[in-house]
């Protein structure tokens, strides 16, 4: 059997699924039963400084982008860090810490960017004996108004001050939460571990706003006819975080960063697709939100199968496996050729690789066959992009044939070379040497 147990900075874990800070971790009940379902850490709900609590809306605080079917594509929300007293999360936490010595308890935090109020909410917390910290760098609404969570997260100089400022007053590890709504991620990512972080988790959620309703024209969801841009996560992120994992992963200035990996995740495909590009744990909201704490689970059981499947005895055989794959695209083969394939035995006469083709492709698949309906592919127009093969209904029925070295090209009339050809060499780049 292959080993889920992983060590993240130190800190040790049953398994890599971790719950996000977010409303599933905002109290000792939830965490209690996120444990007893099988979660192998949390990240606490983001605590701030003691004062008066923050005031929530108490009116529609999340949104959803709804497939046809009522399949949750995005989620958003407008809900801010925690809003109970900080007395009370610090004796939950502690509490929690102790009945579930196994399990990682790590605690968000977000105060003002002032050297003091980090230097005093840190001690409090190190006292709890959770295992580590998180800085939320992130929250694309509310508190980014304040100057905290994204307003900081958008300017590296702020993250490596804030972060080298915790590694003074703690001796936990410091985790930097990265918002994912800014350029270019290396650059946040670089200061976090100039500034001494001891690992990033990323992305948090995406700056948004879910829709308009056509009745009332206001904003959905609005409170008192009026709503504001939230933070964006499920499925739909999972394509941008993955980008933006493999982006620090690869990045030599970063390499060897710990590395959590947040958006989207709700299956154990989608762990391992991040564990593949470089994380070392995962962590997990929206699925949660949807389906219940019970979903780890299946998690785990399907990460611990795959891993058996494959001959890995641990995830750190895995981590990282797919990174070589990862490239700019000055450097992809440009002498590889493939072709569209229809297998019509499979082939339902629907017609949507057709249209797709004939309208905004390439002319390349042909609708008739003596007078009746066929739908085939015409070689010396494939370029082999994958648009039919994305839009066919039925799986495995379009494919992608790579043609074999030697084999010609119906499109060009060319033979098909072995050498592999990149735009750095290509005789029509104007930069390469020598042109």
């Amino acid at each position: 059997m292959a080993r889920l147990d992983i060590e993240f900075c130190g800190i040790r874990s049953p398994n890599p699924f971790w719950l996000a800070s977010a409303p599933p971790t905002d109290k000792a009940y939830n965490v209690e039963r996120a444990f007893e379902a099988g979660w192998g850490g949390v990240v606490w709900k983001t605590l701030a400084e003691a004062g008066p609590p923050l005031v929530n809306v108490n009116g529609p605080r999340y949104g959803a982008l709804l497939a046809v079917d009522r399949t949750l594509i995005g989620f958003n929300n407008i809900e801010l860090i925690t809003d109970r007293d900080l007395e009370v999360n610090l004796k939950e936490i502690a509490a929690v810490k102790r009945h579930w010595a196994d399990r990682a308890v790590i605690v968000s935090i977000m105060v003002p960017c002032q050297e003091e109020s980090w230097k005093t909410i840190l001690p409090r917390v190190e006292d709890t004996g959770c295992d580590g910290i998180e800085l939320n760098f992130g929250c694309p609404h509310g508190m980014n108004e304040r100057g905290m969570g994204s307003a900081v997260g958008q300017v590296p100089e702020y993250i490596r001050m804030v972060t080298a400022w915790c590694k003074q007053y703690t001796r936990l590890p410091v985790i930097v939460k990265l918002t994912p709504n800014i350029t270019d991620i290396r650059f946040p990512a670089r200061a976090a571990k100039e500034g001494g972080a001891d690992a990033v988790s990323l992305i948090n959620t995406i700056n948004s706003i879910m829709g308009v309703d056509p009745d009332t024209l206001t904003m959905s969801p609005a409170v008192g006819g009026q709503g504001t841009h939230g933070g964006y996560c499920g499925p739909a992120v999972k394509p941008i975080a993955l980008n933006m994992v493999a982006e620090i992963a690869r990045d030599p200035q970063t390499a060897g960063l710990p590395i959590s990996g947040i958006g989207g995740i709700g299956s154990w495909r989608d762990a391992l697709e991040f564990i593949a590009l470089g994380a070392a744990s995962v962590q997990v909201c929206t699925a949660a939100m949807v389906f219940g704490f019970k979903i780890v689970q299946e998690m785990v059981s399907g990460l611990d199968a795959y891993l058996d499947d494959k001959g890995f005895s641990s995830l750190a055989e895995l981590r990282g496996r797919a990174l070589p794959s990862v490239t700019d695209w000055s450097f992809l083969d440009l002498n590889r050729v493939s072709k569209a394939v229809i297998d019509q035995d499979k082939c339902i006469q629907c017609g949507r690789c057709y249209i797709a083709c004939e309208d905004t492709a390439h002319q390349a698949i042909t609708s008739m066959r003596n007078g009746r309906r066929h739908f085939e592919v015409k070689e010396e127009e494939c370029v082999g992009c994958n648009l039919c093969v994305n839009v066919c209904p039925v799986t495995g029925c379009i494919t992608l044939r790579d043609l074999a070295p030697g084999e010609i090209d119906r499109r060009t009339g060319r033979a098909v070379s072995a050498e592999r050809l990149h735009w750095t060499a290509h005789p029509n780049n104007p930069l390469r040497k020598g042109a």
